[in-house]
């Protein structure tokens, strides 16, 4: 079985901005976090993502993340068909740990793996 795209994201020079944008447009509803990250519920079937202001000198960006079972070994597959780790594996709160590559032409690609699910004794 292939991987799941399980989220998507859309990096904006202005983050207020894009969220209005794309809730006007596709009537997603978008709820900004304390950093300004915006939670899309698209209310519809399929995957919910994030709208968020790009960091300074971060240029706009769409992207779609992939649920893999093993960040290190996704990634080091990605990097042996010509892609270059952009950042992590990193922390994404308990929820499991994320990572970002590009892929040979450029493309950002994010890679995502849940926490496991831990049971009590």
């Amino acid at each position: 079985m292939g991987a799941p795209v399980i989220h998507f994201e859309i990096g904006a020079v202005d983050g207020d901005r894009a969220r209005h944008f794309y809730a006007e447009l596709f009537d997603w509803t978008i709820t900004p976090d304390a950093n300004g990250y915006g939670v899309v519920d698209t209310g519809a079937a399929g995957i919910n993502g994030g709208v968020l202001p790009t960091p300074q000198g971060v240029r706009p960006y769409v992207t779609f993340y992939v649920g893999v079972e093993n960040l290190d070994k996704a990634l080091s597959r990605a990097e042996e068909l010509g892609a270059h780790r952009v950042m992590g594996p990193a922390p994404v709160g308990d929820m499991g740990n994320m990572a970002m590559l590009a892929d040979p032409d450029g493309n950002m690609i994010g890679l995502f793996s849940a926490a496991e699910k831990r049971t009590n004794p």
